[in-house]
C-alpha cells in the first residue's frame, strides 16, 4: 500500500562538528540499515553552510510503508545530535491523516533542556519561570528559533508587547518557515490593531503549514477578520468560505471558534451584497454560539431585513 508522506521542519546541530557527525550517521545508518529506502536525499536537505537539515516541505505522493518507518525512525535517530529544532511527518492515504510523527532533540545538551525545560512551564502557566529558561536556551544557543518564538509567546502573556514582536520577528529572521511565528506576530499586530500586518503574517502562517495542523484553519480564520475589519470583503468571503466548509473535530481548537468565523463570513457577505447568504451564515452561527452576542443578534436582523426575510 502506497501513501502520501509530508516532511517539514530544520534541525539546527550548532557545530560543524556536530554537522559532520550527524551526517555520517544518516549516511551510514541510511546505507546499512535502511538499505537506502529513505524519503529524503541527503545532498538536499543537509546545509553544511548552516550545520543544519532542512526541509521546509517535502511532499512525496507514492511511499511505502517501510519508507515512512525507516526515515521517521532515522530522523529521530540524528534529531538526537541536534541543539534545537523539529520536524513534522505526516502519513495520508486519498487525503486522510493516518498518522503523525513528531521529531525533536531531547538529549542532555544544555540548550536542549533549558528549552524543554520552558516550554513545560509555559504549559503550566508559570510564565516567568518560563521566560527564564526560555532565555537560557537562547544564550546558550543564539540561533534557537523556537525558543525565541515561545518566549514570544510569554512576553505577550506578561504585557510586553513590544518584547514579543521582537522576539517572534527574531524567529522568523533565524527559520522563516515556522507557522508558529507568523502566527504569534499576527496576534501582537492584531493587539494593535494593524489588521494589514497580521494578515501578511496569517498568510505566511498558511503558506508555512499544512491542512493537517489546526493552526493552517486558525490563520485562514483570523485572516478573513482581517479582511473584514479592512473592509476587503472578496478576500474575507475566500478564507471564510473554506473554514466555514470545513468540519472539524471536537477535540481542534479550531471548533469552538465556528460560530466566530460564520459571523464574520456573514459579514463578508453582506459587504458584498449577498444578503441571503449573509442572513444563513449569521442564523447558523446563532445555532452554533451558547450565549450569541448583542452583534451577533443584531446583525442577524439586520441581514434578514436586507435579504427580505422574516425574522
Amino acid at each position: 500500500m502506497l501513501f502520501k508522506i509530508i516532511l517539514s521542519g530544520h534541525l539546527e546541530f550548532g557545530s560543524d562538528r556536530t554537522f559532520e557527525l550527524a551526517l555520517n550517521m544518516f549516511l551510514q545508518r541510511a546505507e546499512t540499515y535502511y538499505k537506502n529506502d529513505i524519503l529524503l536525499k541527503p545532498e538536499e536537505v543537509f546545509i553544511s553552510e548552516k550545520s543544519m537539515l532542512d526541509v521546509p516541505r517535502s511532499i512525496i505522493n507514492t511511499a511505502a510503508e517501510k519508507s515512512w518507518r525507516n526515515t521517521v525512525h532515522l530522523l529521530d535517530t540524528i534529531a538526537q545530535y541536534a541543539i534545537a529544532g523539529n520536524i513534522g511527518a505526516w502519513k495520508l492515504d486519498n487525503g486522510a491523516l493516518v498518522e503523525h510523527a513528531f521529531i525533536e532533540p531531547k538529549g542532555d545538551k544544555s540548550a536542549v533542556q533549558s528549552f524543554l525545560r520552558g516550554r513545560e512551564l509555559l504549559t503550566q502557566g508559570q510564565q516567568s519561570e518560563a521566560k527564564d529558561a526560555l532565555s537560557s536556551a537562547i544564550e546558550k544557543y543564539t540561533r534557537n528559533a523556537l525558543a525565541y518564538e515561545r518566549r514570544g509567546y510569554v512576553n505577550y502573556k506578561l504585557g510586553n508587547v513590544g518584547d514579543a514582536l521582537y522576539d517572534f520577528t527574531k524567529s522568523i529572521d533565524i527559520y522563516p518557515h515556522s507557522p508558529d511565528a507568523y502566527m504569534g506576530r499576527a496576534i501582537v499586530n492584531l493587539h494593535q490593531k494593524n489588521y494589514a500586518a497580521a494578515a501578511a503574517d496569517l498568510d505566511m502562517a498558511i503558506r508555512t503549514s499544512i491542512p493537517h495542523q489546526p493552526i493552517h484553519w486558525r490563520a485562514r480564520r483570523m485572516k478573513g477578520e482581517c479582511h473584514v475589519e479592512l473592509n476587503e470583503f472578496a478576500k474575507a468571503e475566500f478564507e471564510l468560505k473554506l473554514v466555514t466548509n470545513k468540519t472539524f473535530k471536537a477535540e481542534d481548537s479550531n471548533a469552538a471558534w465556528q460560530s466566530t468565523a460564520f459571523y464574520n463570513y456573514g459579514r463578508a457577505l453582506y459587504g458584498i451584497g449577498k444578503y441571503k447568504e449573509a442572513f444563513q451564515a449569521a442564523s447558523k452561527a446563532r445555532t452554533l454560539s451558547q450565549e450569541p452576542s448583542a452583534d451577533l443578534l443584531q446583525f442577524v436582523s439586520v441581514a434578514a431585513e436586507k435579504a427580505g426575510v422574516s425574522n
